[in-house]
């Protein structure tokens, strides 16, 4: 009789593994996850490239370093930007001096601005994103938000929740200090919630306020001066879920796969560090070369889950983390100079504004697509990449894959 009991044991087991085979089955999408709509928003607050240096050494109170500022304008200049949004001004710089010194306790001051124009901006991109999806906020099942700008408990991303009259029941996950990589990685996790929860819907915001690490000129933090001159503030805010409604919603692109790599011996080529006096920061000079030694390789793991097309006949959103990052990863690949005109024209119009700023780009893709009358959202390409590329030396990628225009 005992291979009898083995035999019913067996056929039990099975059946059990079945039944929970199935129920994951049942709990899963069907198709890929796919975004639906983006939204955006930047600060009223418009800081011209031009003028720049002359403004940021005299609200810092620092005119009389006339090297120190002449080497602040050559920085400027070689940026390729016109204009950023931020929310750091003279009106604001009165109110609080400690901000506007190098190294003063700033804290304090420094938190209580990001805490009101974090969650704002969020909360602008955020309804535009959703009014562009066309749905009830109530059918938002997931929160995923990036910051690098302020660390808070409750995290801002139940501040947003409540003020955008999402589900108390809404389940959330709050990214911290990811820094310009962020927007691709939240784009990573949002895919895999929406694949793998039926029906679920996942509002991504990215929200980013410089006034956290803002502060005077010093000659002993020389590196400094190129994020004075590069970052700005911005939201981003994303839509994402699997198996679209049919005439309800619109489906933007499809992700198709998401890979990460850090590179090699760049630990310390992006580094920030909160202090008494905010956020103190290293940008190395030598980002753009490890960029450019790891890109190839990164890249080609994609382009593998994109049928292998050649990198010209892909579009491209890469996070805009400086001009010359740009040109590095444009020699490499031999990209043609179209490919990465969406992010120089963020870049130009915008800075850099970290997790928030691929995002942008993505929209901005979208945009002229509409506009040129191209044949899908893609700039007339089936498959396209996503690139963030932050701390760590992290590069996150996202495989898209564009949808028809009509």
């Amino acid at each position: 009789m005992a291979p009898v009991a083995a035999a019913s044991n067996g056929v039990e087991v099975n059946d059990q593994l079945h039944r929970r085979t199935s129920t994951r089955a049942q709990q899963a999408a069907e198709g890929p996850a796919t975004l639906f709509a983006i939204g955006t928003a930047v600060p009223p607050f418009v800081h011209e490239q031009s003028t720049y240096a002359d403004y940021y050494f005299d609200v810092t109170n620092c005119n009389h370093k006339t090297e120190l500022k002449a080497k602040f304008k050559r920085i400027c200049d070689k940026m390729q930007i016109d204009k950023r949004h931020m929310v750091v001004r003279r009106e604001l710089l009165e109110e609080n001096p400690s901000i506007a010194s190098y190294m003063d306790h700033s804290m304090n001051a420094r938190h209580q601005v990001v805490m009101e124009w974090v969650p704002k901006l969020a909360k602008e991109a955020a309804e535009k994103a959703i009014k562009e999806w066309g749905r009830s906020v109530s059918e938002i099942t997931h929160i995923v938000m990036a910051t690098t700008s302020v660390v808070n408990m409750p995290g801002v991303d139940l501040l947003v929740a409540k003020s955008l009259g999402l589900s108390p029941k809404v389940r959330r996950v709050m990214m911290y200090q990811t820094g310009c990589w962020g927007g691709a990685a939240a784009l990573r996790v949002a895919k895999d919630l929406a694949e793998n929860n039926k029906g679920a819907r996942v509002l991504i915001i990215c929200s980013e306020c410089t006034a956290i690490f803002f502060r005077g000129p010093s000659e002993e933090y020389l590196d400094g001066l190129v994020g004075q001159g590069l970052f700005g503030d911005g939201a981003a805010a994303v839509v994402v879920g699997s198996d679209p409604i049919p005439e309800v919603e619109h489906p933007l692109f499809e992700i198709q796969w998401s890979g990460e790599m850090v590179v090699p011996d760049s630990q310390t080529a992006i580094d920030g560090h909160l202090m008494e006096a905010g956020m103190y920061y290293h940008l190395r000079p030598e980002i753009p070369k490890l960029v450019s030694k790891s890109i190839e390789e990164f890249v080609g793991d994609a382009r593998a889950q994109a049928e292998n097309k050649e990198c010209n006949e892909l579009f491209w959103a890469v996070h805009p983390g400086g001009n010359a990052i740009l040109n590095q990863i444009e020699n490499q690949l031999e990209l043609v100079p179209e490919k990465l005109a969406a992010s120089r024209e963020i870049l130009r119009n915008y800075g850099n504004m970290a997790s928030a700023c691929v995002l942008f780009v993505l929209d901005q893709i979208r945009s002229t697509s509409i506009k040129a009358g191209a044949s899908t959202t893609g700039e007339g390409k089936e498959f396209g990449l996503l690139i963030g590329i932050g701390p760590g030396l992290t590069m996150e990628c996202c495989v898209l894959k564009s949808v028809a225009l009509n």
